[in-house]
């Protein structure tokens, strides 16, 4: 038995700490807290202490989940507003997003190779509809490749990337296993890793730094 851990347990319990105050505390597991202390008799004062203490948490916490509600309705009505702006999005719209997406993401230093790596599935979805319809890329150039943690399951990645970019994972090439040493936080908010796509057409890859160049001079130099 551990007799130091449980005689501290019980003097902040005789001073009228909660069980939970006492794990906070000192440290120590609930279910050992419960034991060690369960022969000890709280006054009636450290009672309505307790009780009032813990009205005054659960209030607490009322108010900071009303607060949190109220700033999120006002912020999603803000939301709301910002999408009546657009009712639709035209080809020519859409080619100016995936120049622009390009233009922050995409590969620009190999002459015949179109490249695009993203972890967000959305700029994912948008490229692969700006390579089809506005660059007319048969399905059958598209090459990806995946990059990843050694946490992952592979097939269930491949699959996942493979939905939603449209390419069959027999297009794939051999996944990047990455070692595990980047930090949990990271690992969990990329759970499928970075999914690259790949045209080898020298021509497009030409087309798009033009398309780049263009809009860069009609940007900085133009006034509206």
């Amino acid at each position: 038995m551990k007799v130091i851990e449980k005689e501290k347990a019980r003097v902040l319990r005789k001073k009228g700490y909660s069980i939970n105050q006492i794990v906070r505390e000192a440290g120590f597991s609930k279910a050992s807290v419960s034991l060690w202390v369960r022969d000890i008799v709280l006054t009636k004062e450290q009672k309505k202490n307790l009780s009032e203490r813990g009205r005054s948490v659960e209030s607490i916490e009322k108010r900071r989940i009303n607060r949190l509600f109220n700033e999120n309705k006002k912020r999603q009505v803000i939301i709301d507003e910002a999408k009546k702006d657009f009712t639709n999005i035209s080809l020519e719209q859409l080619k100016l997003i995936g120049i622009i997406l390009y233009l922050g993401e995409g590969g620009k230093t190999s002459r015949g190779m179109v490249r695009l790596a993203n972890s967000d599935p959305m700029v994912i979805k948008i490229m692969m509809r700006f390579f089809r319809e506005i660059c007319k890329v048969p399905d059958s150039k598209f090459r990806a490749s995946i990059h990843t943690f050694t946490h992952a399951n592979l097939s269930k990645t491949e699959k996942y990337w493979s939905k939603i970019s449209g390419i069959p994972c027999s297009q794939f090439f051999k996944t990047y296993i990455k070692p595990s040493s980047a930090s949990l936080q990271k690992r969990n908010t990329l759970p499928f890793g970075t999914f690259d796509i790949y045209v080898c057409d020298t021509k497009l890859f030409l087309t798009i730094m033009g398309w780049i160049e263009r809009i860069k001079e009609l940007t900085i130099n133009n006034k509206v």
